[in-house]
């Protein structure tokens, strides 16, 4: 929105946008910004509060009276579900070594016990829930471990969805892994507290299909395919979290 905010006032218009994420503001440089404290998600802070999402909207409107820039402001109220925000228990214990994450063949076959092992969990959250987001890839759930694990490997899987190129099924495979090991999570007691901050720290730096998603981002872009390098370095891992998770000693 950054770029698109430069282009909007070189033919003229004023702009004004909200920041959930400081620092991809602070290197498109918009000429208006108001950064808020919220969750992803979330740019209004308050669901359902027509009071406070007002006040967002107004100190983010109040930005245009400003006639140079660039200009990023702090928005100083937090929203009320924040203040409630208690230590959060994740209800699933995976289990497994720091030995089963170091090996190719190693970290494969932890990533499918793993998910195995989930699949119960997310069967739950579908009944409770009568939906899921997962399915975007078009990669079946019963071939969705294999077909992600097939790029840390030597030999790239046939592509499962022809509408799209095969490293663009690979980002909607891995979207629909994160949404799957979210609604398994979430759906267990305990795991409604969770924010999307708990829930990508678990997954990114508790999980192998995290230690996973790692290994292929960094596998991906030394690859020959430019798209693919570009899926790769851009958005398997979030830009949020650049780096994997620090090694334990098992």
């Amino acid at each position: 929105m950054g770029g698109l905010a430069h282009y909007l006032e070189e033919e003229g218009l004023a702009t004004t946008l909200i920041s959930l994420i400081r620092k991809h503001t602070e290197t498109t440089k918009p000429p208006r910004a108001l950064w808020v404290p919220f969750d992803l998600g979330r740019p209004l802070g308050e669901p359902n509060n027509v009071d406070f999402q007002t006040r967002v909207l107004s100190a983010a409107l109040d930005l245009l009276n400003e006639k140079e820039g660039p200009i990023l402001r702090d928005y100083p109220e937090e929203a009320a579900y924040m203040a409630e925000k208690g230590p959060w228990a994740c209800p699933i214990n995976l289990h497994f070594s720091e030995e089963d994450l170091n090996e190719e063949d190693k970290l494969i076959s932890t990533f499918k016990r793993e998910m195995d092992q989930l699949r119960n969990w997310y069967d739950i959250a579908v009944e409770k829930r009568g939906r899921t987001t997962v399915g975007v890839s078009g990669v079946g759930l019963d071939s969705l471990a294999d077909f992600i694990s097939a790029f840390l490997t030597d030999k790239q899987p046939e592509n499962p969805n022809p509408a799209y190129p095969l490293p663009h099924t690979l980002n909607l495979a891995t979207d629909d892994l994160k949404a799957f090991y979210t609604e398994a999570v979430t759906a267990q007691p305990g795991g409604a507290q969770a924010t999307p901050d708990h829930l990508a720290d678990w997954f990114y730096g508790q999980t192998a299909a995290g230690r996973l998603l790692y290994a292929i981002r960094d596998k991906c872009a030394r690859s020959d395919d430019k798209f693919l390098k570009i899926v790769a370095r851009a958005l398997i891992i979030p830009a949020t979290r650049p780096l994997p998770p620090a090694k334990k000693n098992s």
